[in-house]
């Protein structure tokens, strides 16, 4: 059976047989059974490789280490406001500094600085709930998900994909004006405006393949 540690762009945990094309963790969120009893602990959120330097665990969900989550591309990690991880992508890490720091010259260099304002943008005050941001569709680029009819879906171009666990299963045309209910946090889609290429995908292939 499926462990429930894969994430939407809307933050929350589902169970899905896929792993997705990244992997990230927010701290350690389940119990002594692996079952997930927490939403974060911590403000560091990180999205990671799915490979790095041959480690792996021979088993997920240890008692008292961090959860390992799932994420279908970087768009959904960025969505569920994680960043990219020191370690596993220095190359990616050193990129979002670099960008963060052009947007924001007057904050506090530094993981924690940059972990504390993106907590601010992605959690509702005084709850555990998804913040959301309003924004004109037209500034919004490639990569960044919004709200529609309760779903999320990833703008494209001039078209928006709807996000499903497995890929992105279809496809309609980007409103060319009007404001969008924003899923990702506003300091992540200024960097994914300012230029962000990841070395990780930034979308799922399925946004290849559909029309």
């Amino acid at each position: 059976m499926p462990r429930q540690n894969r994430v939407t762009p809307l933050s929350e945990f589902v169970a899905d047989p896929g792993r997705g094309l990244l992997y990230g963790n927010r701290g350690c969120l389940h119990n002594a059974s692996g079952q997930i009893i927490r939403r974060y602990n911590g403000k560091r959120w990180i999205a990671c490789r799915l490979e790095f330097k041959g480690w792996k665990r021979e088993q997920l969900l240890q008692p008292g280490l961090f959860t390992e989550l799932f994420f279908l591309d970087e768009a959904t990690a960025f969505a569920a406001g994680h960043r990219p991880c020191a370690l596993c992508r220095h190359e990616d890490y050193r990129t979002f500094v670099t960008l963060w720091h052009n947007l924001h010259p007057g904050d506090r260099a530094g993981a924690d600085a940059i972990d504390a304002r993106l907590h601010a943008e992605r959690i509702v005050p005084g709850t555990l709930a998804q913040r959301h941001h309003g924004a004109a569709f037209a500034g919004l680029p490639r990569g960044t998900f919004v709200l529609r009819h309760g779903a999320p879906w990833v703008v494209d171009g001039d078209r928006l994909r709807r996000w499903t666990a497995a890929g992105y299963d279809a496809a309609i045309a980007r409103p060319t004006g009007g404001s969008a209910i924003v899923l990702t946090p506003p300091s992540l889609v200024a960097v994914v405006r300012a230029g962000w290429e990841p070395v990780v995908p930034l979308l799922h292939p399925s946004a290849l393949t559909g029309s």
